[in-house]
């Protein structure tokens, strides 16, 4: 990255910004001109989209933006891509990505957000309150029986990065004991009182009140929580998904979902989920539409925009770059 830095190069930004928000950009690049691309309309919305134009695409040496996979070797000049998103899996599927351009992530932008949509979820099916607006919906005024506390719960999460912290320290903050699972277990992560490999998942799935699963997608990750695991997990417990929809066997959740309490899915393997998928009129399934994270809080940009900011300043300036992912 030290060799990157060229003076004459060109900064594509597609972020939503305010007229200060882009003042702070343009005194990050220095002598590196920028483009603006982006609309501040979007600012609070699900997604953010920009169109950059071919001539662009032919000059930049940087974006700032998802632009779609398949157009990327459109910039032949690209030397650095920074995405708004956490996950980048998209760009490193083999032949996306030029060889020698940076790639990187907004990841750390997006704990709180997530953690508390799961969080949310894991209340809500403790207190039945899914089968409550159900109720309501039908005018029916009926009591649907025992509910459940987190306090004294076991919860297991697994994928214990910014999202998976933020979780457990919820999750302890009313009482909860939380089990981490992650590649490197010597390493701690805060709200997590006990750290585990992968290879204690099958034993933990056994202790399991709750389960989160918020981990990437990966060949190591596929169909994660399979027929195998969900066979292991007690009745009653919850599950809660909020990474990618691939980690659980949709197939295997058909299957135990009568055993658990309930399911929350940010997430699912087809998004959207078909409209025929039997999971929509499961009682106890509660899904939402991949919008844990997206841009709903305004502390959520904020973090962006320091990730980016921070960025810009380093490539114009020739240091290495904040979040930056392998790609093939």
């Amino acid at each position: 990255m030290d060799e990157m830095v060229q003076r004459d190069g060109l900064i594509i930004n597609c972020l939503p910004l305010t007229e200060l928000e882009r003042r702070r950009f343009h005194a990050a690049s220095g002598d590196v001109k920028q483009f603006f691309l982006g609309d501040i309309t979007q600012r609070g919305s699900m997604q953010w989209t920009a169109t950059i134009p071919a001539d662009l695409r032919e000059q930049a040496t940087a974006v700032i933006g998802n632009i779609p996979a398949d157009t990327v070797r459109q910039y032949p000049k690209l030397e650095w891509l920074q995405t708004w998103s956490a996950g980048v899996d998209r760009y490193t599927r083999p032949g996306i990505m030029l060889p020698d351009t940076v790639l990187t992530s907004a990841s750390g932008a997006y704990g709180q957000s997530v953690a508390e949509h799961l969080f949310a979820m894991m209340w809500s099916l403790m207190k039945n309150l899914p089968g409550y607006r159900d109720s309501q919906h039908r005018h029916e005024w009926q009591d649907l029986g025992p509910a459940m506390s987190p306090e004294g719960a076991t919860v297991v999460v697994i994928g214990t990065g910014d999202i998976g912290s933020h979780f457990a320290k919820l999750a302890k903050g009313v009482g909860a004991h939380t089990l981490g699972v992650r590649r490197s277990p010597n390493t701690p992560a805060d709200g997590i009182d006990t750290m585990f490999g992968f290879d204690a998942l099958d034993v933990l799935m056994t202790k399991a009140d709750v389960v989160v699963c918020v981990l990437p997608s990966s060949p190591e990750t596929h169909y994660l929580l399979n027929s195998h695991r969900m066979d292991l997990l007690k009745e009653g417990a919850i599950v809660l998904n909020g990474g990618r929809g691939d980690a659980i066997d949709p197939a295997a959740l058909e299957r135990h979902i009568h055993k658990l309490r309930g399911v929350g899915l940010d997430v699912t393997e087809t998004e959207p989920l078909p409209a025929d998928n039997p999971l929509w009129d499961e009682p106890r399934c509660l899904i939402t539409p991949h919008a844990a994270g997206g841009y709903h809080l305004e502390t959520t940009v904020g973090r962006i925009l320091d990730i980016v900011l921070d960025n810009v300043s380093r490539y114009t300036s020739g240091q290495p770059l904040r979040n930056e992912v392998r790609h093939n």
